[in-house]
């Protein structure tokens, strides 16, 4: 059988320590090795006994002045011989109570912080979708949603009480709308807070309902409402209607509606962060000669010219005819990426004009390095 490990050792303080810094240094270990903070450790509740072992013994000064003197024979009944050296098991510490919300409270941020049922609470945010188009989403517009959310009963002004009566202060809490519950593990009696059964932690008890919401103080409500889309909104981005949401409990301010956005694409145009994209078609001969063309903007179409000798994949630019910049100043840019159209159908005398066309290059060999024809490639 495995020797006990030094009770002092166990809390991790030194035999000169006050009772003060043991009882602190019991707290503490409880803190961190209590097995309901780690339920996946087969040897917590072990750890947690020698914690309690070694308090049980620490902190009685009898037992202590024993253990200091023979070790463990002064304080173990199995040792034998050793008048009063049992102490009965590990419950109770002396009649101490233990305050788990204390120990979970400062395990989680060094103190524990109870939220009153009573206190204002503000209500659950809602959701909804909205689909807009490209240029919707890019110039801003105004949207109608229709959505459910709960509302404070309009029969009962959100008490739960029947017209007439009034919510009474529960007996059984006080008006708290909490209880404390004594429950012992380990040999500890171990002191925690739950919800008053009674009132379920509203602090109030309703003898007649309300018959509209049936004593809940809040009903569902289909609300229909317009909401403006700023400009330069962009796909999947939500934002956030201040008081749109559930209503609140006690008094507390509503919650949010959270509008979600969901942008179509655009058969031209392509988003790339505030700037637009787009690939424009233009003839061989344009392409060649040069010329004016139309491009279509969110705005509306836009000029801009060709020069002679334009390339496939040759990239244009219009300042500031890009996405507005959302709730900011100034706008993207647009990118135009010209692309040759290249006809399908011909007829003989297109055709013909082709092939003569094409014979005035001559042979693509002899087109120089580093140069190319109308219709050849780099060699």
């Amino acid at each position: 059988m495995p020797s006990k490990k030094d009770f002092y050792d166990v809390l991790g303080v030194g035999k000169g320590s006050s009772a003060e810094d043991i009882k602190k240094a019991y707290r503490q270990k409880a803190k961190e090795c209590h097995p309901d903070l780690h339920p996946d450790d087969p040897s917590a509740v072990q750890k947690m006994q020698e914690i309690n072992e070694a308090y049980e013994v620490l902190s009685d000064d009898n037992k202590k002045a024993r253990y200091d003197q023979f070790g463990h024979a002064g304080v173990d009944p199995n040792a034998g011989g050793f008048p009063g050296g049992g102490f009965g098991g590990f419950g109770g510490f002396g009649g101490e109570e233990i305050d788990l919300g204390d120990i979970l409270g400062s395990f989680f941020g060094g103190q524990t912080t109870r939220r009153s049922p009573m206190a204002p609470h503000r209500g659950e945010d809602v959701q909804v979708r909205v689909n807009l188009s490209f240029i919707e989403a890019a110039k801003g517009c105004k949207k109608t949603v229709t959505y459910k959310r709960v509302e404070n009963c309009p029969e009962c002004s959100g008490s739960g009480a029947a017209k007439g009566t009034t919510p009474q202060t529960c007996k059984q809490c006080g008006g708290r709308g909490i209880v404390s519950v004594t429950k012992t593990m380990l040999g500890m009696n171990m002191r925690s807070e739950q919800p008053c059964p009674a009132c379920r932690g509203r602090g109030k008890t309703i003898a007649n309902p309300c018959h509209t919401c049936k004593g809940s103080g809040q009903v569902p409500k289909s609300v229909t409402t317009e909401i403006d889309i700023p400009a330069g909104i962009d796909d999947r981005q939500v934002m956030s209607v201040r008081g749109g949401g559930n209503a609140g409990a006690n008094g507390g301010q509503p919650g949010s509606l959270r509008v979600v956005v969901a942008v179509q694409q655009d058969v031209f145009f392509e988003r790339d962060g505030f700037n637009i994209w787009c690939e424009y078609p233009i003839s061989y001969a344009t392409a060649a000669l040069g010329g004016k063309a139309q491009v279509p903007t969110i705005d509306g179409t836009a000029a801009f010219d060709i020069p002679a000798g334009t390339q496939p994949g040759k990239v244009f630019s219009l300042k500031g005819k890009g996405v507005p910049v959302l709730n900011g100043r100034g706008r993207g840019d647009q990118f135009i990426r010209i692309s040759i159209a290249v006809p399908e159908h011909l007829n003989q005398r297109q055709k013909e004009l082709l092939r003569a066309f094409e014979t005035t290059f001559g042979d693509y060999s002899s087109v120089d390095e580093g140069k190319s024809g109308f219709f050849g490639k780099k060699k």
